[in-house]
């Protein structure tokens, strides 16, 4: 049960983060988001942190459905680097303008296809149901 906690928990956390950076975004940085044309890259960010956060959440839960699937806890910390990655690198690259960080953003993008896609064979016909 301890992992099942810990991704809940990191779920909740950037949850948390999720909205204050949609907040931050949308009240505080939008003029000068705007003004950079980054407020689309901004809010791609956001919804991806916001999806991968649920995708968290949802792995969390079946993770106390399924204790034995050990590669739904792999999933997570696929989608969890995915966060980090993508979405951390367009919130700085809004932020400071540096633009070699679009470079990495693909690499938060295969985190992201890496965690769906073991999750997909985390049910296969060898796990059990």
């Amino acid at each position: 049960m301890m992992k099942t906690e810990l991704i809940i928990r990191i779920a909740a956390l950037f949850g948390v983060l999720a909205v204050i950076f949609g907040a931050f975004g949308a009240h505080a940085l939008e003029n000068m988001l705007v003004e950079t044309g980054r407020l689309d890259t901004y809010e791609t960010a956001v919804s991806y942190h916001f999806y991968h956060t649920l995708a968290l959440l949802a792995v969390a839960l079946l993770g106390r459905l399924y204790p034995e699937n050990s590669r739904l806890f792999t999933s997570a910390w696929f989608f969890i680097a995915g966060i980090l990655i993508f979405s951390g690198s367009l919130y700085t690259l809004c932020l400071s303008d540096v633009s070699w960080l679009g470079a990495i953003t693909p690499i938060g993008g295969l985190a992201f296809i890496l965690g769906w896609m073991i999750l997909l064979v985390s049910f296969g016909k060898r796990n059990p149901s």
